[in-house]
């Protein structure tokens, strides 16, 4: 195990490697200079600028350099855990990440857990009663959470809340140690609008997982020893059920924190989410490759656990 979790940890170096060049490379080549988006207030103002100031703005954001040198100076940076400076906000990168970070990632695991504790029970459910009513409705629900989008949920779903019911959540975000009553009711309905297309995803994976394991001839003889239904389903079937709902689970959180981006700015939660949209709208490169550093760092790292917890969970998994 010790063997695995070290050539493991090794391949997250070339693996960081590929997704930082790919980045760095990408933001270079797609439409938009920086110094102009800020010289010009991206278009929204009428403000003026001579060559010569859009010259010293590109000397002072550093993007008048050879690209090879910014990437170099970049890099360097990272191995120093320096970021550099946020061209819009003038500040350490770092520093606006350390704000927002922690909402992020309070929104994400409020959504994964939301969607585990539905779509587990729901797949379950669906698996045992298969072919009933219940089956059915859980099909159709599952299979219209894959079909909506979640922006399009998130935009129903503040409609509905005001129009309807004449309520929104408070203005003004609390964290969740100022005030947790608060901070639940601004961060709920998003992490719901977040969660509905997973709770479709795992339901399924769920239910098929189940129905699989219920062919298994231990199953058979589980029942054969007189165990009765509960007992089979919770000693034998979900144990062995849950493999691939966990490694779905890992998968899952990656696209939770990846789609808060969308989410984020629609309820107005100053998350990460946020910050890169701001971020990409300025064009503002530092900001950007900061939180693509971040989120895949904990992507590599959950990835790494889920399979870590597969040894737990399954005592005949070893890896060399």
């Amino acid at each position: 195990m010790q063997a695995y979790i070290v050539k493991r940890a090794l391949l997250f170096v070339p693996t960081l490697f590929i997704v930082l060049t790919l980045t760095f490379l990408i933001l270079r080549i797609i439409p938009g200079d920086p110094a102009i988006m800020l010289l010009s207030g991206q278009g929204l103002t009428d403000t003026e600028f001579t060559d010569e100031d859009l010259v010293k703005m590109r000397e002072k954001l550093g993007t008048d350099k050879h690209l090879l040198v910014q990437y170099g100076h970049w890099l360097g940076g990272i191995v120093h855990l320096d970021f550099g400076n946020s061209f819009f906000y003038e500040s350490p990168v770092w520093d606006e990440i350390k704000i927002t970070f922690p909402i992020t990632l309070e929104l994400t695991i409020l959504a994964l857990f939301m969607s585990t504790a539905v779509a587990v029970p729901l797949g379950v459910i669906s698996a045992i009663k298969q072919d009933t009513l219940g089956d059915y409705v859980s099909r159709v629900i599952t299979i219209a959470g894959i079909a909506v989008p979640n922006f399009w949920v998130a935009i129903l779903m503040i409609y509905v809340l005001a129009n309807v019911f004449d309520w929104l959540p408070p203005l003004g975000y609390r964290t969740f140690e100022e005030d947790p009553a608060t901070n639940l009711q601004q961060m709920i309905f998003p992490a719901l609008a977040l969660t509905f297309s997973h709770i479709a995803f795992i339901g399924r994976l769920t239910r098929s997982a189940v129905l699989e394991v219920f062919r298994e001839d231990y199953i058979r003889t589980a029942r054969s020893k007189g165990l009765s239904e509960i007992a089979v389903i919770s000693r034998h079937v979900l144990k062995n059920a849950m493999l691939p709902v966990i490694t779905v689970a890992g998968y899952e959180f990656g696209r939770l924190l990846g789609g808060t981006v969308i989410i984020e700015s629609i309820f107005n939660v100053p998350g990460m989410g946020r910050l890169l949209l701001n971020a990409i709208t300025w064009r503002d490169f530092p900001l950007i490759q900061a939180v693509v550093v971040v989120v895949s760092v904990i992507v590599l790292v959950l990835n790494l656990g889920v399979d870590l917890i597969y040894a737990w969970i399954n005592p005949r998994i070893r890896y060399a």
